[in-house]
């Protein structure tokens, strides 16, 4: 059995043949974390995949928040993306230099926003030049174009709604950190954050969705590792991790196997951990 959704993931192969197409608007979403010492945007104008435009997670983001990339209004967001050329009447296929983590994000981040013509390159970058394909290093000039930006609310999580459903137990919550950091063993590469998870919730590091090459699981595997988590396909889900990004990892690994209620919890755990009124469990 195939991918639910198929069309949420596109190969290296589809995407070189389709480049060129002119519903077809490519985007680089690199991001990492601050530790690895690594600049997206200087590698992004040393090379990156032929007509991308670069989408900024801490810049196209609530700034005025104290946490990082927060979701932004829908009215930076559609300024944003239409000065990138990204909106209406196009196909968004979008990659990260690190396989498939800010791209994840940014594809929740578009239908969050009711944008749902966005698929991530599966592999990522890092594939991309292990086939030895074409790299681009002058920028884009993108041609403005309308988006359309209305919040799903059915897609995002507040730390309020966790709270309350900590109480209800209605939705599950599945982690996407390694099993020490939701177990509190090993510490948070954030300093001032708690260790643990948020009570009854599960884990599945989003590492554990990927081949060895950096593309998703076969669909029967990918079912079958959520599954290991003990999540109940049939419930409502809530994904968490460190900063609501490999979050967006595993809401597309449930969606590309079918399922329809799936939700990211924005804070996640630089929210959660950081307080000191939310419930902690080891």
């Amino acid at each position: 059995m195939g991918y639910a959704n198929p069309q949420s993931l596109v190969s290296t192969e589809w995407l070189a043949q389709h480049i060129d197409a002119p519903d077809i608007r490519v985007v680089d979403a690199s991001w990492y974390m601050a530790h690895l010492g690594r600049d997206p945007k200087a590698e992004f104008a040393e090379g990156h995949i032929p007509g991308a435009v670069f989408f900024d997670i801490d810049e196209i983001a609530d700034t005025d928040s104290d946490l990082p990339h927060m979701l932004p209004s829908p009215e930076k967001f559609s300024s944003r993306c239409r000065r990138l050329g990204l909106g209406d009447g196009v196909r968004i296929v979008v990659y990260d230099g690190g396989g498939c983590t800010a791209a994840a994000r940014v594809w929740w981040t578009f239908r969050a926003f009711g944008h749902e013509d966005v698929s991530v390159l599966d592999g990522g970058l890092p594939k991309w030049k292990a086939e030895n394909r074409p790299l681009a290093d002058l920028p884009d000039i993108p041609r403005e174009r309308h988006l359309s930006a209305r919040v799903n609310s059915f897609l995002v999580r507040d730390v309020d709604q966790m709270l309350a459903n900590v109480k209800r137990g209605r939705e599950q919550v599945l982690d996407a950190r390694s099993a020490g950091r939701f177990a509190g063993t090993d510490p948070e590469p954030r300093k001032g954050l708690r260790g643990g998870h948020i009570p009854g919730s599960l884990n599945t590091p989003y590492q554990d969705l990927f081949n060895s090459d950096g593309t998703f699981l076969e669909a029967d595997a990918l079912r079958g590792k959520l599954a290991e988590s003990g999540l109940d396909m049939r419930k409502p889900v809530v994904t968490t991790c460190g900063s609501g990004v490999t979050a967006c990892v595993l809401a597309l690994g449930l969606h590309l196997v079918g399922h329809r209620q799936v939700a990211v919890y924005d804070g996640s755990w630089t929210e959660w951990g950081g307080r000191s009124d939310t419930p902690v469990e080891r």
